[in-house]
Order: structure tokens, then sequence, then C-alpha cells
């Protein structure tokens, strides 16, 4: 009933900038806390930054700084810029979803925990 879609993925060289984008579908009422994970090749999947719904942020420290993470509730969307790319953070990213609200069947159900299909960012030296 929720389904997350990310876009903004790309090749780009070191101290470049992309912007990463991710929508959550459904007939959502409600979702506290979206974020972005990313994993690199044959390393595990690791918290980037994450917002609640009140605009609370939180970062990794490798990119504190770099990295600013927003939101549009009302597009239940969220929103991660990044600046001063570097190599490390070629990863593949991922959106997610946590505490969603949603509307089916004419109540009001929830989820705890939903993912985007991943978006590979690349950089270049």
């Amino acid at each position: 009933q929720v389904q997350l879609v990310e876009s903004g993925g790309g090749l780009v060289q070191a101290g470049g900038s992309l912007r990463l984008s991710c929508a959550a579908s459904g007939i959502i009422a409600s979702i506290s806390v979206m974020g972005w994970y990313r994993q690199a090749p044959g390393k595990q999947r690791e918290l980037v930054a994450d917002i609640t719904s009140d605009g609370s942020t939180n970062y990794a420290d490798s990119v504190k700084g770099r990295f600013t993470i927003s939101r549009d509730n009302g597009k239940n969307t969220v929103y991660v810029q990044m600046n001063s790319l570097k190599p490390e953070d070629t990863a593949v990213y991922y959106c997610n979803a946590g505490g969603v609200a949603y509307y089916t069947g004419g109540s009001v159900r929830y989820g705890y925990d939903y993912w985007g299909q991943g978006t590979q960012v690349t950089v270049s030296s």
C-alpha cells in the first residue's frame, strides 16, 4: 500500500553535487521518520541522514557539513542535497520511511519500515 520511489542518482566528479529525491505513494496520513541509507560494495548498509515529521535531523559523522536532508510533508517526499562529494560516498542510496499511517479499505493502518529500490551514486576521483 505504500511505495517509495527514488530519483536523482548518477555519476559525478569529486567535489560535485547531487540531489536525491524520494516520494512515498499511497493514501498516506503521516510519516514519522524519513531517511537515507547507503550501501557500498562489501559493506553494511549505513544511515546517511534522517528527518522527523517536525524537522529534527540526524546525520552520519561522515556527511555532516556536506549533506542536507529535508522533507515536504505535504508531498510525502524527502530530499538529500549532497555537496562536496567524495569517492567514498559511492554507494547505492536507499530511501526509508518509518512509522507510516495510511488509509486502506476505509481504515487507517500503520507500517513501520519501508524501503525504496535504491539509486546508484558514483563519485569519480
